[in-house]
């Protein structure tokens, strides 16, 4: 008899070994083997993935315009513009208002994407590893913290030079003294162009997260071996 429970032991140890060692050939493997700096090499090739593939879209017409995620809809202080000149009838010059508002964007970013490849490469993950073991947009978040600011002080003059460009400027101006002559209205002048320059940051932001996003849970996203070996780490 205790022969026989000497052998059912050995077997269930047997077993639990076996099962242990299917969980061990299960993890990643090398993670050891790769350091800081090489994750970190991965998520700025994420980032940059990111840009060429999702923020070169809204260089686009309608990029922003006809893209849910980020298209730039009116401040609050002008949603009283829009509504009021739909009331009167001008209808259309507020819907040209609210699609140039998205042109100056589209524009800008086309001038601007070298800077956010810039701050890409000039990135320094501070803790590499839990950025990459974070949330979908860990990495897209770091670089937003690290790099808005200055990123902002070179963007907004390429918004303010894209009003130009696209005419936003001449429609506003427009828009604003038809809005200014309705009887009884409080005159308004808000400043658009910090306005489209942060709204155009998010989009770039959330655009680069949404690619971020695919890499972390879908591995045919993953198309160079850094990136497999690097991601696979937080599978």
């Amino acid at each position: 008899m205790l022969k026989k429970i000497g052998l059912c032991l050995l077997a269930l140890q047997l077993s639990a070994c076996t099962e242990l060692q299917q969980v061990v050939n299960q993890l990643p493997q090398g993670e050891t083997s790769i350091g800081t700096a090489q994750i970190a090499e991965g998520l700025r090739e994420a980032l940059d993935k990111g840009i060429d593939k999702q923020v070169s879209k809204l260089t686009q017409e309608d990029g922003f315009f006809k893209n849910e995620l980020v298209k730039i809809m009116l401040p609050e202080e002008l949603q009283k513009v829009d509504k009021t000149l739909r009331d009167v009838g001008l209808g259309n010059l507020a819907d040209e208002g609210l699609k140039i508002l998205n042109r100056a964007a589209e524009d800008a970013v086309g001038e601007a994407t070298p800077i956010f490849v810039d701050a890409v490469k000039g990135i320094t993950f501070s803790d590499a590893k839990s950025i990459l073991l974070g949330s979908d947009d860990a990495a897209t978040q770091y670089l937003s913290t690290a790099t808005r600011s200055q990123l902002y002080s070179k963007f907004n003059p390429v918004i303010k030079s894209s009003f130009g460009k696209v005419g936003a400027d001449k429609i506003w101006a427009n828009l604003i003294n038809k809005y200014n002559s309705i009887p009884l209205t409080n005159k308004v002048n808000p400043d658009l162009t910090d306005y489209v320059t942060e709204e155009a940051l998010n989009g770039v932001f959330t655009m680069i997260s949404v690619e971020e996003k695919e890499i972390r849970t879908n591995i045919s996203a993953r198309t160079s071996d850094l990136l497999k070996k690097v991601f696979s780490l937080q599978d």
